[in-house]
């Protein structure tokens, strides 16, 4: 018995190359390399008295562009490993760039003599325990990360 195309589209050509490309899409899809867009908050010291700052302001202390709060308090950027997944989603959201872009920027900046980047820690609790024991910090952590007392999310306007 002969197999006709249209009895059985799975074995036309046609038909194979959409089966190989709806399983490539769905590898890529649950691909453990895969970037996702991870929720993420703002956090700043419970006694900084700003409650809420706009995207380009956010970006403005982590790139040392703006280096103190308005009461004058020394602003203290602290970043996540660059390996941590929510540091592209706030890459991209706040900084309107890729995590490699980001770090190109200080790559030129220290080399330029002019600043160096905000610290990195390794987790999201590193990070919290940073903002707490800093007056002017300022960092991120995934949506649902324990912050306990000292730390307050910082909204974006």
């Amino acid at each position: 018995m002969q197999l006709s195309s249209w009895q059985y589209p799975l074995l036309s050509r046609t038909g194979r190359i959409s089966t190989i490309l709806l399983l490539l899409a769905l590898g890529m899809a649950f691909s453990p390399g895969r970037v996702t867009a991870d929720s993420f908050v703002i956090i700043i010291n419970a006694n900084n008295p700003v409650a809420a700052l706009s995207s380009q302001e956010v970006s403005d202390l982590f790139f040392k562009k703006a280096t103190a709060w308005s009461d004058g308090t020394k602003a203290s950027p602290v970043d996540l490993n660059e390996t941590a997944s929510v540091r592209e989603s706030f890459s991209k959201r706040i900084h309107g760039k890729a995590t490699a872009a980001v770090k190109s920027y200080w790559q030129k900046m220290i080399f330029s003599g002019r600043e160096i980047p905000p610290p990195e820690k390794v987790s999201a609790d590193e990070v919290v325990a940073y903002v707490k024991t800093h007056r002017g910090a300022i960092g991120y952590v995934p949506s649902g990360t324990s912050l306990g007392e000292g730390v307050k999310v910082l909204n974006l306007r």
